[in-house]
């Protein structure tokens, strides 16, 4: 089995650009996955999320979990649980409008740090999608360009604590998934691992990594590139020791954004090698939202049955 894939971000500024843009090439294509290092995120700004996230939730969310736990019997199961995961989490809205500044669990100090911390995550997105466009040898801007809809992008963070779970082996930390959105960038425990991703009929750790991003691609990247670029089944194997710290952020199209196969990714003379179709977001993730642990396969099917009278109307591309 290859190694997971890393790669340095700086060497995209000397003489090694080369390798690293292949190496980020062959991710996209055969993993779905790749981790980043020297991404232009300070250490010390991860370091300080990393601790108001983990203070955060001893402070508020640790006895809300083990309340959860003991009103569910869930700490004496016996037999798979195949509903529910062992996480703790909350949601933050960062675009097209912040719900930031409302959520009063917070410290204001945290507010204010995870505001900051996502004004990096959001230029390294937007910087990723230009890399991607360049391999693909789509003109720079156009992911961003189709994600933008008519009011912007969708980015929020989902902040996660995978406690100690008694009974890894009969409850998921995370149950295996497809993302649905754009781009996912985690910044992840380096010390408590979980993370896994399928790979050719394999479950492979995604390696914990100081100070690294982790990346990989939701369904919309797949269909853009026509199945270039794959989204790829992951999960979070919950261990018995020790508390994972997840906070992974998507950057997603915007609800209106029409999305298909880049036409310069379709071979123009063969009308079947565009097998992904054409839809509005907003639509998928509804669709989605019923179907998030299943596989993706049935959900392109089930779009290409919705009606695409009106997408063409309010296309941005």
């Amino acid at each position: 089995m290859a190694n997971f894939p890393v790669v340095d971000m700086e060497k995209l500024n000397t003489e090694e650009r080369g390798a690293a843009m292949e190496t980020i090439k062959d991710a996209c294509e055969n993993w779905g996955f790749l981790e980043l290092v020297n991404h232009g995120i300070s250490i010390e700004l991860m370091d300080t999320v990393e601790r108001f996230t983990k203070e955060h939730y001893k402070k508020t969310m640790e006895q809300r979990f083990k309340e959860m736990v003991s009103n569910k019997g869930l700490e004496s199961v016996e037999s798979e649980i195949n509903d529910l995961d062992w996480e703790s989490t909350f949601f933050l809205r960062h675009l097209p409008v912040s719900n930031v500044s409302e959520n009063t669990d917070l410290d204001e100090e945290y507010r204010k740090i995870m505001k900051q911390f996502a004004l990096e995550l959001e230029k390294l997105a937007e910087h990723l999608l230009d890399l991607l466009c360049e391999n693909l040898g789509l003109e720079k801007g156009y992911l961003k360009k189709v994600f933008y809809g008519s009011k912007g992008p969708n980015f929020g963070t989902k902040v996660s604590n995978y406690p100690p779970c008694p009974t890894p082996d009969l409850i998921k930390g995370l149950r295996a998934h497809t993302d649905a959105g754009g781009i996912i960038l985690l910044f992840q425990d380096d010390k408590v691992s979980g993370l896994q991703l399928l790979k050719d009929g394999q479950w492979i750790d995604v390696p914990p990594m100081r100070h690294s991003i982790v990346i990989n691609l939701g369904d919309q990247l797949e269909v853009i590139t026509n199945g270039k670029y794959k989204s790829v089944m992951h999960r979070v194997i919950a261990q018995t020791d020790g508390t994972r710290m997840s906070l992974a952020s998507f950057y997603n199209p915007g609800d209106d954004a029409v999305i298909s196969p880049a036409a310069a990714l379709v071979k123009e003379s063969d009308e079947t090698s565009q097998v992904y179709p054409k839809f509005v977001f907003n639509d998928y993730m509804n669709l989605y939202a019923e179907l998030k642990f299943q596989a993706k396969e049935p959900r392109f099917e089930a779009m290409k049955a919705v009606s695409t009278a009106d997408v063409g109307a309010i296309a941005t591309v």
